[in-house]
């Protein structure tokens, strides 16, 4: 997808702000500790076409409206993604305003997660 140059600028600003991890980082991270929140952040349409395995789904259009109740713990690891690592950047500096303080967003997002053969469910 070819993404329009205000887009980027503004994800380029938030990714100034926050802090990325690899899709290997990830994977690492949930192997290691089981209470590390994955949340796929994209469309509807798009977790049903496929999502990463023990991802919860909350869209970026409710994660604002729905995060607390499904994360209280501002201080829980909290990996988002999407399907390339745009949109996650963007959801991962809006928690951050709301006092998530250890947010990630994965870079690359599902594509790349998907290409690398890590579990996913379909």
């Amino acid at each position: 997808m070819e993404h329009t140059a205000g887009f980027l600028k503004i994800v380029d600003d938030a990714k100034a702000n926050i802090r990325e991890v690899t899709i290997s980082q990830t994977k690492a991270r949930m192997d290691e500790d089981p209470g590390v929140k994955l949340v796929d952040i994209r469309e509807d349409r798009e977790w049903a076409l496929g999502h990463i395995t023990g991802a919860e789904h909350i869209g970026k259009g409710v994660i604002e409206r729905d995060i607390e109740q499904k994360v209280p713990d501002k201080t829980a690891e909290v990996i988002l993604y999407c399907g390339g690592g745009f949109r996650s950047a963007l959801s991962a500096e809006v928690l951050q305003k709301m006092g998530y303080t250890n947010v990630f967003s994965m870079a690359g997002g599902w594509r790349e997660w998907a290409e690398a053969g890590y579990p996913v469910d379909l």
